[in-house]
């Protein structure tokens, strides 16, 4: 009795570093090094060729990066389209359907294809390609763990119940990114991925809050007058292309476009993250890189502890 006793822990406790020690090896810095020793640095070829040609792409790819992360783990399900078994994916949620980058992903995917087939994941192609486009407008360079697999599921209904919405205020934001183990100051902080890119009029036309300012509000309103999906208006009117802390500083002067925006700097949990990310942008980007890399590793499917799979095709599954 005695000898089982205190083999069997032993042995579950040699088995939980075994685990431990694959999951390591599974997810780590520099995980192509071997296997791919060009995968990242094709990816940042891709991404910036495309900047150069369209900036605004820079920012369509980070949102695709935290769509993707919210719904089942950064697995790359958002890239799949539609099928005749699937017809509504979660590039069919609403949520999505604004989302820009697919060609960044299909491009970069096609030359790893190309230099190493069935290496890199479509989810790695996604994380990388996000660090990327921070680095492109102005942010900071960070490294990014890697040895995603791709998920298989892909459900509308899983993305409309787990991506934030612009319509949210600071207590469901909070709670959003707290079921994916994402702290407040992490939420406000990500949030400032919004001082690139830009946001369609049928997220808060027309705008009606007795917070937003005045003079910016005609101004938004001149574009949108209406909750159109075709015309858009800068996240951060400031400096729209340009990774800074602008977006901070726009919220306190009620100059935050979105009602999400515009609920962090009226709480009393968050304007405090606002106020200290407006006057140290270099404390903001610190702290953005850790929240991101932070949020790169929600629900992971690696090899050895999951059903992932490494997608032949970004927009499809492979065959069974």
């Amino acid at each position: 009795m005695d000898y089982f006793a205190y083999k069997i822990p032993l042995i579950m406790h040699h088995r939980f570093i075994l685990f431990t020690n694959n999951l390591s090896n599974s997810f780590k810095f520099g995980f192509y090094d071997e296997s791919c020793p060009d995968a990242e640095k094709i990816v940042t070829s891709v991404v910036e060729a495309q900047f150069r040609s369209n900036p605004g792409i820079a920012a369509g790819v980070l949102r695709m990066h935290f769509h993707d992360c919210f719904v089942e783990g950064c697995d790359g399900p958002v890239l799949l389209d539609p099928t005749t078994s699937n017809p509504k994916p979660e590039k069919t949620a609403f949520p999505n359907l604004t989302v820009r980058g697919f060609e960044v992903i299909d491009e970069a995917k096609k030359k790893l294809e190309a230099a190493c087939p069935g290496i890199v994941s479509c989810a790695d192609i996604v994380a990388f390609a996000a660090r990327d486009s921070v680095q492109v407008t102005g942010g900071p360079g960070y490294k990014v763990k890697s040895g995603r697999r791709d998920g298989r599921v892909s459900l509308e209904s899983q993305a409309l119940a787990n991506i934030p919405r612009p319509q949210f205020n600071a207590s469901e934001l909070i709670q959003s990114f707290a079921a994916k183990g994402l702290s407040v100051k992490d939420m406000v902080t990500l949030s400032g991925a919004h001082t690139i890119g830009r946001s369609h009029c049928s997220n808060f036309a027309p705008i009606r809050s007795n917070n937003i300012d005045a003079a910016f509000a005609k101004s938004v309103s001149k574009v949108c007058p209406t909750a159109s999906v075709n015309k858009t208006v800068f996240l951060d009117g400031s400096s729209p292309n340009y990774f800074d802390n602008s977006y901070f500083k726009n919220l306190p002067t009620k100059k935050g476009l979105l009602f999400s925006d515009e609920s962090l700097s009226l709480d009393s949990r968050t304007s405090n993250f606002v106020l200290t990310n407006a006057n140290d942008a270099s404390k903001w980007k610190k702290q953005f890189v850790r929240a991101i890399m932070k949020m790169g590793t929600t629900d992971l499917k690696l090899a050895g502890n999951s059903d992932g799979e490494i997608r032949k095709n970004c927009r499809q599954i492979n065959a069974q």
